[in-house]
């Protein structure tokens, strides 16, 4: 099951979500300011992360700014804790399965949660409008 991590006002969050739906996938939202979230649920978001902490926060908030701190200097736990308590230092949207993590929208990158089936498809009606360019750029070489 994909989850979503969404704000409300966040055009990330709502592009993530509209890209979803229209490919048919269904997810369960969560919405960061509103939504009771564990330390457990941290702790997945982070298991899926490929440098910790500094993957998800946002450094450039206001939020993160005006907290001053250093990651470096906080252990897990206390870095779980400033994210539960101050969740507008998270980048957003964060989408995850039970394997992958996106961090933010990207519209190349969000393909990876499409099932396989529909990626080879897709791969497959690209790879045909590819030979038919050739073709067709062939045919007007051999025409001139």
């Amino acid at each position: 099951m994909i989850k979503i991590y969404t704000v409300a006002g966040c055009s990330s969050s709502r592009k993530a979500k509209r890209w979803l739906l229209n490919n048919g996938i269904t997810f369960k939202e969560i919405n960061l300011l509103t939504d009771d979230i564990k330390k457990e649920d941290f702790l997945e978001i982070l298991a899926l992360t490929e440098h910790g902490t500094e993957e998800i926060v946002s450094m450039r908030s206001h939020a993160y700014k005006s907290l001053s701190l250093d990651l470096e200097q906080f252990s897990l736990n206390s870095m779980i804790t400033i994210m539960k308590e101050n969740r507008t230092i998270l980048r957003r949207p964060l989408i995850l399965d039970e394997n992958r993590l996106q961090i933010g929208y990207n519209n190349d990158d969000i393909r990876k949660f499409l099932p396989r089936s529909v990626r080879q498809v897709k791969l497959k009606d690209i790879s045909q409008e590819v030979r038919n360019i050739v073709m067709e750029r062939d045919f007007q070489i051999q025409l001139s």
